[in-house]
């Protein structure tokens, strides 16, 4: 099969603008617009990673260069970290909002995010 010579982007195509490790994040900048409530986004990581950026760091987006802060969310609602994400890859999102602010979460499984969740409680402190 030959690969056509001219393609159309998909609209919903979200690129990067930059990736930075601050605060304790890595701030993933977007271009400006408005993100409507389930609202697909495909969202390209453009930028390599900070080599700065801790593998436990929250991955959040912001929107145009502002300060507000959107946490990037698995499908089942947990936070990705900078483990969970690469450079130069796709992301399926969709737009999820509140009264107060928003998130974007994954359609898919984040890459090779490990799960350190306790594997029981007991009342008791957990080791190191």
């Amino acid at each position: 099969m030959a690969c056509k010579s001219v393609c159309a982007i998909c609209p919903r195509l979200v690129i990067s603008d930059s990736v930075t490790f601050t605060g304790g994040n890595v701030v993933v900048d977007i271009p400006a617009g408005s993100y409507e409530n389930g609202q697909k986004v495909c969202l390209v990581i453009a930028q390599a990673i900070p080599a700065g950026a801790t593998i436990s760091a929250p991955v959040v987006i912001t929107i145009g260069g502002g300060a507000q802060q959107y946490p990037l969310t698995t499908s089942c609602c947990r936070q990705v970290t900078a483990c969970g994400i690469r450079t130069r890859t796709r992301y399926s999102t969709v737009v999820v909002t509140n009264t107060t602010s928003g998130t974007f979460r994954m359609l898919g499984k984040p890459s090779c995010m490990p799960n350190n969740d306790l594997p029981a409680i007991n009342g008791t402190a957990p080791t190191a």
